[in-house]
């Protein structure tokens, strides 16, 4: 029987086999090198995207947190309290934020809102508008917002006729205490985000195409730009690159030779990875940095002052340094000017303190963070260059430094540490500037007490209890009486408080308008009953400043009836440097009701006869000083010198402080025509003054 056939087997030599093999491995590699670009192409374009959105995020936290920075560092302010709680608040926002929207890049709009969220000021690019109007609603909830972000501003995008606006809102505080939110105004910052502005952003951030949109495209990139409610006002959106599509598409067709040089792609593609990171790292380098160092000068700003404190292993002393005369350079030569004498004053500042750290907080104000030990010699390097003239575009311009520091005492924390540093600037500022001062424990003390006095003095204001005094003013030869000077006086269950402490508070601390206009309409009303004489009230420097001062003397006069050709005002030499134009408004405003105006305290500062023909007083007070000095012969030929010069303007003239009967003959012989003075009558209340008059009256 035969045997069955079987097929012959198949035999691969080694070298089918390793061709096989190869082919094989080809194409598995060439599948893998394709699934590999693939993965690639997408990753790219993910990285890319992402990139691009995390730049996006960056752009708007960065937009918004220099807002809120710069409104915060103009809320957290004594003084822009203390204002806002006066009725001279709108015209000091005006002068200080309103102005200043008009070209200042940080922000185009500037508004102040009262505590019941009404509109005390608003100015878009220095020109007053409606912020109601333009912003509506989203205004009033950001505003609503701010009390519940401390200690950030509140930031919020609101979509305007106009444009998309970033806007930024805080409560005006004071730096060291917290008062009650509802009695706190509010100040917002706005910046339109225009195409140049987003041109900015798209540069600086590396963001190519970025622009702004009302909705996403589903093909673009976006990221919301969220509203004061939290939800998306408007978009940022870009095309994506796409740099792994383009790289795929340009290697496509080499697929094939590319599995035989894919290591060296793949080296390339890490290469662009570990680029790109480092880009990435970059950026972020670059955004810790802009919000950690001052634009202006590269010092480090209030943050950058924060981190570099906590960094230190070891306590550290604080100075904080105020330029005396800063307003004076802006004011004279711009703001551009201001801004390189800030950058002279800052590289003066590195070199005073090469091993310590120097930080700028704001404006003319900056800080100084460097071992205990070395802080006094520092303060003195720091007002020994200062002392050196800045040469800025061939002018020659002088500024001092006041500076107050603190040494980290009783394990005092950073914040503490600057209250103190800025409590000792205070002392150092009020007792004559252009020197440094330490904080000392009695300044809280004396901070505590004048706090407490000026509450006490708020409160006697709005219960009348500061009260006028008259003091008689008499003819030099008829010794007949031709007015009255009313002087304010405060007498408290501890006692009187002199004038001299509680109308410099008063000046301080904005009651200075309320007292004001208490004591002329108490001085009126006293006066209806006095025919035939006139009546004297002082005015201070810091009234004439008020817009609204003629308007609210007026008003007074109104009300009580008083004939105004009654009555003189009493405004020291300070009116003629404190706001000159804005004084003489108000005095035209008031000459024209019939109104008189008194120069006092002649002879005591520095008045010259421009200003005193310039301003056209009625009267002139000659001071005390030169009274008492009639008994020098310099001081009599100086006293005749004085009258000779008001006659020859046509002013006439009343002699304060007279005491003596000597005195008295000598000042009408020189031509005075009244005379004041305890020779004549000491300061009396109402009834003191009536039984005074019917005194004379009796013996006439």
């Amino acid at each position: 029987m035969p045997l069955p056939k079987f097929p012959k087997p198949i035999l691969l030599t080694k070298a089918a086999l390793g061709t096989l093999a190869f082919v094989s491995a080809l194409v598995i590699l060439s599948g893998l090198v394709t699934i590999a670009f693939s993965e690639m192409r997408r990753d790219a374009n993910w990285i890319d995207d992402a990139r691009a959105g995390q730049a996006a995020r960056a752009a708007i936290k960065s937009f918004q947190s220099r807002l809120g920075a710069t409104v915060r560092d103009n809320a957290i302010w004594d003084d822009a309290y203390l204002r806002m709680q006066s009725p001279a608040g709108a015209a000091w926002a005006y002068e200080n934020w309103g102005k200043v929207s008009a070209d200042y890049p940080l922000y185009d709009v500037a508004i102040v809102l009262t505590p019941t969220l009404g509109v005390l000021s608003a100015y878009k690019k220095g020109i007053a508008f409606d912020p109601m109007k333009d912003f509506g609603a989203g205004l009033l909830r950001l505003a609503a917002n701010s009390a519940a972000t401390e200690p950030a501003a509140s930031t919020a995008f609101i979509p305007t006729q106009e444009g998309l606006y970033v806007v930024a809102a805080d409560r005006i505080q004071p730096y060291d205490s917290r008062p009650e939110v509802s009695t706190l105004h509010t100040l917002v910052y706005a910046k339109l985000l225009t195409p140049d502005v987003v041109g900015q952003l798209e540069t600086t951030f590396d963001i190519t195409g970025l622009r702004l949109a009302p909705a996403p495209l589903q093909e673009e990139l976006s990221m919301p730009l969220l509203g004061p409610d939290g939800r998306a006002v408007a978009y940022f959106e870009w095309p994506s690159r796409l740099p792994g599509d383009q790289a795929f598409a340009h290697v496509h067709g080499y697929l094939i030779a590319a599995a035989m040089v894919l290591a060296c792609i793949f080296a390339g593609l890490l290469r662009v990875g570990i680029r790109t990171a480092g880009r990435h790292k970059n950026d972020a380098e670059r955004f810790r940095l802009r919000a950690s160092h001052d634009d202006l000068t590269g010092l480090a700003n209030r943050t950058g002052l924060a981190e570099a404190f906590d960094k230190r292993q070891l306590p550290a002393a604080l100075a904080i340094v105020d330029l005396d005369g800063f307003k004076e350079v802006n004011d004279a030569w711009g703001h551009d000017v201001g801004d390189s004498l800030i950058q002279g004053v800052a590289a003066r500042l590195r070199e005073a303190v090469p091993e310590g750290t120097v930080a700028r907080l704001g404006g003319d104000e900056f800080a100084l963070l460097t071992d205990p030990g070395e802080m006094s010699t520092v303060a003195a390097r720091v007002l020994t260059v200062m002392e050196r003239e800045f040469v800025i575009d061939g002018r020659t311009i002088e500024v001092g430094a006041s500076i107050g520091f603190a040494y980290p005492e009783d394990g005092c924390d950073r914040l503490e540490l600057m209250r103190r540093a800025d409590m000792a600037l205070y002392h150092v500022k009020e007792n004559g500037r252009g020197h440094a001062g330490s904080y000392l424990p009695e300044l809280d003390r004396d901070r505590a007490m004048r706090t407490g006095l000026e509450d006490r003095l708020r409160k006697a204001i709005a219960a009348g209890e500061v009260q006028p005094f008259f003091q008689p003013l008499v003819g030099s030869k008829s010794r007949e009486i031709k007015g009255v000077e009313a002087l304010a006086r405060w007498r408290t269950e501890a006692g009187p408080v002199s004038p001299e402490v509680f109308i410099p508070l008063a000046e301080r601390s904005g009651l200075i308008d309320d007292l004001g206009k208490l004591m002329l309409r108490q001085a009126l009303g006293a006066a209806m009953q006095w025919n035939g004489i006139y009546v004297s009230v002082n005015v201070s420097p810091s009234q004439l400043k008020n817009p609204r001062f003629a308007e609210d003397v007026i008003a007074i006069v109104y009300e009580t009836g008083f004939d105004p050709r009654r009555l003189m005002l009493e405004v020291t030499e300070g009116v003629l440097i404190a706001n000159p134009e804005q004084a003489k408004r108000s005095m035209e405003a008031l000459r024209k009701l019939g109104i008189k105006f008194a120069l006092d305290d002649f002879g005591s500062g520095y008045a010259s006869i421009g200003a005193l023909r310039e301003f056209g007083f009625d009267r002139m007070k000659v001071d005390r000083s030169l009274v008492v000095e009639l008994d020098d012969p310099k001081g009599l030929k100086i006293l005749n010198a004085t009258v000779a010069l008001a006659d020859a303007l046509g002013i006439s003239v009343t002699a304060e402080g007279v005491e003596t009967e000597k005195q008295a003959e000598a000042l009408f012989c020189a031509g005075c025509d009244q005379l004041q003075g305890y020779l004549v009558g000491r300061p009396m209340d109402v009834l003191q003054f009536n039984a005074f008059v019917a005194n004379r009256l009796a013996t006439a």
